[in-house]
């Protein structure tokens, strides 16, 4: 298994902004072009809120994931956005490493819940997020945005 470094990165630096576009690539080919862009603004996923993790793995680019805020900042709740790997560097461990390391993040930021949400045409992400210990739930916090065919995972800090 290759064992990746991970960095925080600005979400508009060449190799965050090039993994983010890879991810948003890959939703648009598996859901025919819906995304939430309009309601994902990236500036969401930088400090003082907001991170965004860049995985290299021999200096090469391996992975990313964000975390921004979302609901009511008082309850200081985050949704993790854009987790995404490689193809060649799937099921090694790069995308356990990340989740394991935005959680570590986030509560460093104050965090007290994660939430996230994958959808129907990614069945492998459903397993993954089941596996490494996060919880299916209903519905996102009041006033945060969640897709309606949407599968919802949520993970206490």
């Amino acid at each position: 298994m290759p064992t990746p470094t991970i960095d925080d990165e600005p979400i508009d630096s060449h190799g965050a902004a090039g993994l983010y576009h890879a991810a948003v690539d890959e939703l648009e080919r598996r859901y025919g072009g819906a995304d939430d862009g309009p309601l994902l603004d990236t500036g969401e996923l930088a400090p003082p809120l907001g991170l965004f993790l860049v995985a290299r793995v021999d200096t090469h680019l391996a992975g990313c994931v964000g975390v921004r805020s979302i609901g009511d900042p008082g309850e200081h709740l985050g949704e993790v956005k854009r987790l995404w790997v490689r193809p060649d560097l799937r099921r090694v461990g790069v995308a356990a490493a990340l989740m394991d390391e935005v959680v570590e993040r986030a509560r460093s930021l104050g965090y007290r819940r994660l939430y996230l949400e994958t959808g129907p045409a990614q069945p492998e992400a459903l397993a993954f997020y089941a596996k490494i210990g996060w919880s299916s739930v209903d519905e996102f916090p009041p006033g945060a945005f969640t897709h309606h065919e949407a599968h919802r995972f949520t993970f206490a800090l």
